[in-house]
């Protein structure tokens, strides 16, 4: 996910888009160390994904 399409989303959907991300990607490594996954950078970039949408609504906080 892009920053421009992360700064277009309201702040709910942010914050349910980051749930959801989470749960995935907890799952994502759960399921990686019970079997190895094809591809296992999609593990790193869920990670920064979730990085990025948790720093733009920190963003909002600091700004409101």
């Amino acid at each position: 996910m892009k920053n421009k399409e992360i700064r277009e989303l309201e702040t709910k959907d942010l914050v349910e888009r980051i749930d959801e991300s989470v749960a995935k990607y907890n799952q994502m490594k759960f399921n990686h160390n019970v079997t190895p996954l094809e591809n296992p950078s999609l593990i790193k970039a869920a990670r920064r994904d979730i990085a990025r949408m948790k720093t733009e609504l920190r963003q909002r906080e600091l700004n409101k």
